[in-house]
């Protein structure tokens, strides 16, 4: 008789979309019954952080960026990184020329649209190093929180709003304003980069064995299932509207963003680079009076042991 198959609840960063293309891959694909396992993804959204997910005891993983489980982590929560299939950052501010901005330097006495439930670091880590207050006023920036859309850019509340590279900057072109109408500031071209899109787990539940089996299994499905998306993208693209039950995704939007991911995780095989890793804390601890992080979060805060079992 067949073995029951091991249970793993992983939580995502955003909503049901291409981002988690690799995840929706190895679920349809069969690559996680194939390692005697019965994944559930739970999607989140602009108002769930993973880190909290996680800490109720909501997902025995959990997608994260780097600072907000960095962040996560010097306020007590353990959070360790299991694997990297990100590789480069998508994150970017993207800007109304004619609101005036045309460098960093013009972001003094504007409203910059930020995400926050831990989105919020690589941007306040930005500023801070521009040495720009985020409480308002001409020589700061006001703070505008932003949710699902980009309408603080359409509507003109905002002279910038966050976007990623594979998602909403495409919104502001979809809502009819062209790339001449815009300045975009990629992060990784500012120089402070940090890593997205990571596997986190708490630490504790890597003392058992019979855990760190489940998640070598889980993380080689998944790269599987990243692999797959990379050599497949408008395939992997409908796979992930099969498993969009709002029915808010697109087709169009969804093979752009596909084809924007692969871009993204290109070049990593899921195991984090200890120098991505290394930039990303210095990035968060380089805030002057006002850091994301204040203490080096050690090597403790990553492992490669689940990847090395995994990928070799």
């Amino acid at each position: 008789m067949a073995q029951a198959a091991d249970d793993v609840t992983l939580q995502l960063k955003w909503v049901t979309q291409a981002q988690f293309a690799g995840y929706y891959v190895a679920l349809d694909q069969g690559f996680y019954e194939e390692e005697g396992l019965n994944v559930t993804i739970k999607p989140g959204g602009p108002d769930i952080a993973p880190a909290q997910v996680i800490a109720g005891g909501g997902a025995d993983v959990v997608l994260d960026w780097m600072p907000s489980a960095l962040a996560s982590r010097e306020k007590g929560l353990p959070l360790v990184n299991i694997a990297q299939p990100f590789k480069s950052s998508g994150m970017m501010l993207t800007c109304r020329k004619d609101a005036g901005v045309a460098s960093p330097e013009d972001f003094a006495g504007k409203t910059l649209g930020v995400w926050f439930f831990g989105n919020e670091y690589p941007f306040l880590s930005w500023m801070s190093q521009l040495g720009l207050s985020t409480d308002g006023g001409e020589d700061g920036v006001t703070v505008l929180k932003q949710g699902f859309n980009v309408d603080p850019i359409l509507q003109g509340q905002a002279a910038c709003v966050s976007t990623m590279t594979y998602n909403e900057y495409w919104q502001i072109i979809d809502a009819g304003l062209s790339p001449d109408d815009l300045v975009v500031f990629k992060y990784e071209d500012q120089g402070v980069a940090t890593l997205e899109d990571g596997m986190y787990v708490l630490e504790e539940n890597l003392e058992d064995p019979a855990f760190v089996d489940k998640m070598t299994r889980f993380v080689r499905a998944s790269m599987k299932g990243w692999k797959w998306a990379e050599e497949n993208p408008d395939d992997a693209a409908l796979i992930v509207l099969d498993n969009d039950e709002t029915g808010a995704q697109t087709e169009k939007h969804q093979k752009r963003m596909m084809g924007e991911i692969a871009k993204l995780t290109a070049g990593s095989n899921g195991a984090l680079d200890p120098a991505d890793f290394e930039r990303t804390v210095q990035s968060l601890l380089a805030g002057g009076s006002d850091p994301v992080i204040t203490d080096h979060p050690g090597e403790a805060a990553w492992t490669h042991a689940i990847t090395d079992a995994a990928l070799n």
